[in-house]
């Protein structure tokens, strides 16, 4: 009766790594579920051997037969090696068209199974910053900000754009799709689905400090109408998000609550990737810039210092200035 406890306290949990909502956490959850399905071919045959055969050649039993001369078996031995041998090459076949076929910068083909994405939908963009604590959302094709809180039709595929303001993150709503690190000065992407309305959990999968446990959102997954309600209330707000109030944004905080902007500053998402938010900073875009255009000034000067040492040399020339 006491295996009854475990099954009991489990009962009440929502497993949603292996019940989630989005179209790319199912394909994930379906990819984890087939891989441990088939590393408990071998290892379950396995544990079953260890117990069988400790039991038959235990010490007490006297009707074991114990052959001393034995040390070879073609057959157990195409057995031993055969089945993990074919077990890993199904195993590797799976994860890498698993692998490529849910890579996060990947555009979605399809947000459902057996249904295609409409190649005229536009995804909804979504830019995404971490800071300390908390998570900004920008919204560029409605105008709007928020903080730890997040929306999205059903059904629309999604496309995010992910940065940090500090320190390295990981962005990750279990219902909707594998985690993904946030870097200060880097970008990265990832394309998700919802398919069922709700309200989901997301936070940061990855420790930065001690405000780490209290960097949460909620993301909710909403009906086309729902969603254009959202939008309508966010800019309702009356907020504006400008370089002053980011800049107050941007200051530590634990357990920060949901608020909205109605307008956010021309370029934020851009400056803050580039670090390049507070007035008079370069941003990394111009730096790398003008230290591409140096990288390539010497060549410069020297194919024209050639031309101008062999100005009847049309050749030599030629091959300096193209160098």
């Amino acid at each position: 009766m006491f295996w009854l406890f475990p099954a009991l306290a489990l009962g009440g949990c929502h497993l949603v790594l292996l019940d989630p909502s989005g179209d790319v956490a199912r394909q994930q959850s379906d990819l984890m579920i087939a891989s441990a399905v088939l590393m408990s071919l071998i290892i379950v045959p396995v544990l079953i051997a260890v117990g069988v055969i400790a039991w038959r050649y235990r010490a007490s039993n006297k009707k074991a037969v114990y052959d001393a001369e034995w040390d070879h078996s073609t057959y157990l031995e195409l057995i031993v090696w055969a089945a993990p041998l074919l077990i890993i090459m199904a195993l590797g076949a799976m994860t890498w068209i698993g692998t490529h076929q849910l890579d996060p910068y990947r555009p979605l083909t399809r947000i459902a199974e057996g249904r295609s994405a409409h190649v005229k939908a536009k995804p909804l963009e979504v830019e995404v910053v971490s800071l300390k604590w908390k998570w900004l959302f920008i919204y560029p094709q409605y105008g709007i900000a928020t903080v730890n809180e997040l929306a999205a039709p059903v059904d629309r595929p999604i496309h995010f754009k992910l940065t940090s303001s500090d320190m390295m993150d990981s962005f990750f709503v279990p219902s909707l799709a594998g985690q993904i690190y946030t870097m200060p000065g880097m970008q990265t992407v990832l394309n998700a689905v919802i398919n069922k309305p709700g309200d989901y959990d997301g936070f940061s999968a990855n420790y930065s400090g001690h405000g780490f446990t209290d960097m949460r959102f909620r993301f909710h997954g909403l009906s086309a109408k729902g969603f254009d309600q959202w939008v309508a209330k966010v800019r309702a707000s009356g907020h504006d998000l400008d370089r002053a109030a980011y800049e107050k944004l941007h200051k530590p905080s634990r357990d920060e609550p949901a608020h909205y902007y109605a307008q956010y500053a021309s370029g934020l998402y851009d400056r803050i990737l580039n670090r390049c938010v507070e007035p008079g900073q370069m941003c990394m875009s111009q730096m790398m810039a003008i230290d591409a255009g140096e990288a390539h000034a010497p060549r410069a000067r020297h194919g024209a210092d050639a031309m101008t040492a062999e100005p009847s040399s049309q050749a030599p020339a030629h091959d300096a200035a193209a160098h």
